[in-house]
This record gives structure tokens, sequence and C-alpha cells, in this order.
């Protein structure tokens, strides 16, 4: 072949490489001077704050943390299985205040009504109690210690959420599958739901909050869904094969956070594996998705029920049961098996350091 008829194609290689290199050169010039092509990630992350909270020596740490909440002075309580159910810390983890010794049996979830009261649900007693802030008592509904499915009983349930108007919504979870309603005063005004997987059934109502517009929503955890309800009673929608709902909070613009695992069988090869990660996920409120993020599932042992969490490491969990939001947007989370409440930061730029382990975040 002669060199005319080969120089077409070199000609044609040549271009190339240089077009090559000035479009590599060009979107590098592009990627730096650019603002719409962020070399930082757009997205926001969580760090664990492990100085969160400061103990008092006091306190124990033994139990789980199954309830918790954010007051409007952004202090966090929650609500603990142990000689101390009741802690309450500043977000610095300055510890406040704790009371409770000697009342409950299974403390399952704390919640904070508009008016700055404390409601509990304890699912070993059956019901459902009102307090101030201090741990006064100012109201008990159900039949402590007794069990039943009328209008005056509970079985076992989970959590309550509490209207602007004062009305209230428990979930009577673990035994009776349904939706209670009471009024202000602690009134029986209806109840419905019923063992099953059809809309406006439950396999196990878990979590309930309810937002501005008055809407409902209630974790069935089982299902792996989250059901909505108007105020009385009327199925609205549900979420459904995004993941295992534990815990439900909402925000004050709105928004959905959720906490627990992602999808699976309840039951597998004959055992109940209540989770096989840790999983936490913010709605809108039309169910779009606006953050995901996972946290490491931690090793406590062989046995749950007597776990060893020395072996936890911070920002671990085993059982997320609870999840709450500052105002700063501080995420909050309670876990059962690894028996700790735990502060998550949030991070929307990296430092070039490296990072010091054991600090808390900036």
């Amino acid at each position: 072949m002669s060199i005319l008829t080969s120089r077409p194609t070199y000609n044609l290689f040549l271009f190339s490489a240089i077009f090559l290199i000035s479009s590599v050169i060009g979107q590098s010039n592009l990627f730096s001077q650019n603002p719409g092509f962020a070399k930082d990630p757009v997205f926001v992350e969580y760090d664990v704050d492990p100085t969160w909270p400061k103990y008092p020596d006091e306190n124990s740490k033994k139990g789980w943390v199954s309830g918790l909440a954010i007051d409007k002075q952004d202090q966090v309580w929650f609500f603990k299985k142990g000689p101390n159910p009741v802690q309450v810390y500043a977000a610095d983890g300055t510890f406040v205040r704790s009371w409770g010794k000697d009342m409950f049996v299974n403390p399952h979830q704390l919640r904070i009504d508009p008016e700055g009261n404390i409601w509990v649900t304890d699912f070993g007693l059956h019901i459902v109690q009102k307090f101030t802030p201090e741990g006064k008592l100012l109201m008990t509904l159900g039949v402590r210690g007794e069990k039943g499915q009328d209008e005056t009983h509970f079985n076992m349930p989970t959590d309550m959420a509490i209207t602007k108007s004062g009305d209230i919504f428990v979930t009577d979870g673990y035994g009776n599958r349904r939706i209670v309603h009471l009024d202000k005063n602690g009134k029986f005004i209806k109840a419905w739901g019923e063992y099953g997987s059809k809309p406006g059934q439950f396999i196990l109502p878990h979590a309930i909050v309810v937002d501005a517009e008055g809407k409902l929503y209630v974790a069935d955890r089982n299902s792996g869904r989250i059901q909505i309800f108007n105020q009385e009673g009327k199925f609205l929608d549900q979420w459904s094969g995004m993941m295992m709902p534990w815990g439900l909070s909402i925000t004050d613009s709105g928004d959905l956070w959720i906490c627990g695992s992602s999808p699976h069988w309840w039951k597998r090869h004959g055992k109940y594996p209540e989770y096989k990660d840790q999983l936490f996920v913010r709605l809108s409120n039309d169910g779009r998705v606006q953050q995901m993020w996972t946290i490491p599932l931690g090793d406590i042992g062989k046995d749950k029920n007597k776990p060893d969490v020395s072996r936890l490491k911070p920002g671990e969990a085993v059982g997320v049961h609870c999840i709450a939001q500052d105002s700063k947007g501080n995420v909050y989370v309670g876990d059962i098996y690894g028996e700790r409440a735990q502060k998550f930061v949030p991070i929307s730029k990296r430092s070039e350091k490296p990072d010091n382990a054991g600090e808390a975040p900036k």
C-alpha cells in the first residue's frame, strides 16, 4: 500500500486523537469552572456523634430504647426499658432529667402532644398514659394489667398520635390489630381494622403519626407498608414494598421519617428474622422518596435477648425502633437490641483531612 492511499486513514486517526485530547481538556475545565458540575456530592450523609448522650452515673444504660421524641426546645426524650425509663437530654447531650422508675413493664413508644405533654404506651400493662414533662400522671387509657377488645381495653398497644384538637389515635397493635379513636378526655369514639393484608386491615400496626392536614400514617410493620387514613378511619392510600417500617416521625414541613429494614418475609425457614439491615427513609407527604440511607447492622452475639452491646461501634444498630429529627436537621434513633439512642449529624461537605476517629462530627 502506498503512502498516498494510506494518508486519509492517517489524517482521520490524527484528527480523532486531537479531538479526544481536546475534549478531555475541555471537560476538565468545564467541571472545574462550571458550578453545575459539582466535584462534591450534592446529597446529605449522616455521621454519628459518638459523644451523645452524656449519661450521668446514676442512669442505667441497660434496656431497649423503643420510644423517642423531640420537644420544642430540641430536647430529646426517650423511653427505655430498665430502671430509668424516661430520660431527657439536650441536643448537645447534656442530661436534663429522668423519671418513671418502677412504673412500667414493657415500655414501647413515647410521643409529645402539641401542648408539651408526654404520652407513652406500655404493651405489658395494656395501657396508654399521659404525663406532664415532670412525670405527673394526668390520664390513663385502658385498664392496667387487663387486655381486651372493647371500648375500655387495649391488647398490647404500640403507639399513639395526638392531634391539635386533642383527639387520640392508638395503634392497638400486638394483640388487636386495630386503630382506636378517643376524644381529648379519653372517651371512646370508634375503632377500625382487623387482622389481614387488604387495605384497611393490619398485620401489625406498630407506629402512627398525624400530619398538619390531619391525615394518619400507620406503619403496618409485618406487611411492609404504610397505610394512610383520614380521622374517620377511611382508607386513603398505602405505600408498600419499600421497607419493613418500625418507627415513624413527621417533621413540621410534613416529611415522614421511617426507620426499619429492607423488605423481607417476616417468617423464613421456620424462623422470624426481624431485620437484615438498618434502613432510614424520608418521604414527602405524596410518598416520594426524598432521602434514603443505611447504617451498619451491629454484632451483639447470638442471643438478642441477652445482647453483648460491648461489641457495638458508634453508628451501628441492631433493631432500630424509633426516629425523630430536631430543628437543626439532626436525626435521633432509638435501638432496642443495641440498647441505646444515637444522634446522627447531617453532613453536606467533607474535609480533605482524614477523619479523626472518636471525635464528634463538626
